[in-house]
């Protein structure tokens, strides 16, 4: 007879944890230990540069072992966890670029910086259409609105990571694109006719499902696919369409099983068994200590009544295994970051879009930047450029003021000096713009510097970036300078 021990080893082998913290302290590795743990996923607050990066990588696969798993999301644009090593372009930026090669060398250039780190998984590219335009959680993460163009784009970078040796997982499976609510706060629904899901949603997924390695489910409810179950928790989902359907051989992996959509109404431990009953491999217990012992207690506890078989689950080892072997966790010499600085300069320079006829000030010209003052992180993307580092930038070709703003929907725009400056609003957050500012602001030059959807939201010509990372502001002057022409289109609707 199985021991309690021995299937809660087991049960560790189906979850990946998160744990605060820049070292691997004890009291971790021996959780790891004792549960035969072999999957993390690593995140901003575990990093502070690459010396101790790969130190703590190094210890974890000390103690998980030679078929570690240890992951990270580097998608590129706002969502990146390595932020010192070369910034990508956001999927959005790539799809204005509109380049196969392109996309290539990006996602190969993202995966020489984190197998360097000690990952051998990430949890990018994206494959959601964004064709919601208020989308809170997805807009420029996504390729673009069409298809098949977004799976052969970011097929081209899933093929560049894996030439490099780390994994790729797919992402939101069915799709996040047409949403409204950011599922780590609510669980949304996508109510679309089959018809409609099989032509735009789960078109790229299924394009790209011979050659993914893995695909993250989305914590959403698709009522024409099944109306009771999100789609993590979903059979019909998972194992019926994607499994037996698609005949998708690769991993199922779950988004994290602590955001709200799932652990605020179905528990954590509970979401987890029904999340591998309906045809999971891992589930991601992202949560606390305590919610991942009741995440593995839940498992064991089903393994134990056969509400998990033991062949179901040697199944789900077996291709844990294969995935880590295949992309095997070892680190690598990283020579090539000038390369690959270069290789994303050039990806964020072409992925530049114009909007709306925008017009250069002179050089020298005196200019009043608006920006709002805090970038916060949104819990999904790291924190924005601040207001002073745009400034700063500009500040090499301009005489420039900074006005900074609190609330975009009580900011008086109105009330600034008409003195003649050129005046720049930069927009450093996702939020769209609200009545307020869509009624009354009227910059000169709009830099959308994250969202490009806001820059339909303002009444003035617009450059956008899809991201706010430093070549996004150096490929900015060299547009202002002359030295650049603004050649992406947005590969999505409303920018004709």
């Amino acid at each position: 007879m199985t021991t309690q021990n021995e299937l809660r080893k087991i049960a560790g082998q189906l979850i990946m944890i998160r744990f605060p913290g820049t070292v691997l302290d004890a009291a971790t590795a021996e959780f790891l230990k004792a549960n035969s743990i072999r999957a993390v996923c690593l995140f901003r607050g575990n990093m502070s540069d690459s010396e101790q990066l790969a130190k703590l990588t190094a210890d974890l696969r000390a103690v998980m072992g030679p078929d570690s798993l240890i992951a990270i999301d580097q998608e590129g644009g706002a969502v990146v966890r390595s932020t010192w090593v070369p910034a990508p372009p956001a999927a959005m930026g790539l799809g204005a670029a509109d380049d196969n090669d392109l996309a290539y060398r990006t996602g190969a250039a993202v995966a020489r910086a984190v197998k360097a780190l000690g990952f051998n998984w990430n949890f990018a590219p994206v494959l959601d259409l964004n064709n919601n335009p208020h989308n809170p959680v997805i807009a420029e993460r996504s390729f673009g609105a069409e298809p098949a163009r977004a799976a052969e784009l970011a097929m081209a970078w899933m093929a560049g990571s894996h030439a490099e040796g780390v994994a790729c997982c797919v992402k939101h499976f069915p799709g996040h694109g047409d949403t409204s609510v950011d599922s780590h706060r609510d669980l949304p629904t996508v109510d679309k006719p089959v018809e409609e899901l099989n032509r735009l949603e789960l078109a790229p997924f299924r394009i790209a499902s011979g050659a993914a390695p893995a695909m993250m489910t989305a914590h959403i409810v698709y009522p024409t696919l099944d109306p009771e179950n999100p789609a993590t928790m979903s059979r019909r989902i998972l194992n019926d369409l994607l499994r037996e359907e698609w005949e998708y051989k690769g991993i199922i992996i779950t988004d994290g099983m602590d955001m709200h959509a799932i652990a605020g109404r179905y528990g954590v431990g509970n979401a987890a068994v029904r999340a591998l009953t309906a045809g999971a491999d891992m589930v991601m217990a992202l949560g606390t200590t305590e919610t991942q012992e009741e995440t593995l207690n839940a498992i064991a506890a089903a393994l134990e009544s056969g509400a998990l078989t033991q062949q179901e689950v040697q199944v789900r080892l077996d291709r844990l295994s294969s995935l880590a072997r295949a992309y095997p966790c070892k680190p690598r010499s990283y020579k090539e970051d000038a390369a690959d600085r270069a290789v994303m300069a050039e990806g964020w320079r072409r992925s530049l879009t114009a909007y709306g006829a925008p017009q250069r000030p002179a050089a020298g010209a005196k200019v009043r930047l608006i920006a709002r003052q805090d970038v916060v992180s949104d819990g999904v993307s790291e924190a924005g450029v601040p207001a002073a580092v745009v400034a700063e930038s500009l500040r090499k070709l301009y005489d420039v003021e900074l006005v900074t703003f609190a609330d975009a929907d009580t900011f008086d725009w109105s009330a600034l000096s008409q003195d003649g400056r050129f005046t720049m609003l930069a927009s450093t957050s996702r939020l769209r713009y609200g009545e307020h500012a869509r009624g009354t602001w009227r910059p000169d030059l709009h830099l959308a510097l994250w969202n490009p959807y806001q820059a339909l939201d303002i009444q003035a010509p617009a450059l956008m970036t899809y991201g706010f990372a430093q070549p996004a502001l150096d490929a900015i002057n060299a547009w202002l300078s002359g030295e650049l022409q603004a050649t992406g289109n947005a590969p999505v609707p409303g920018f004709a």
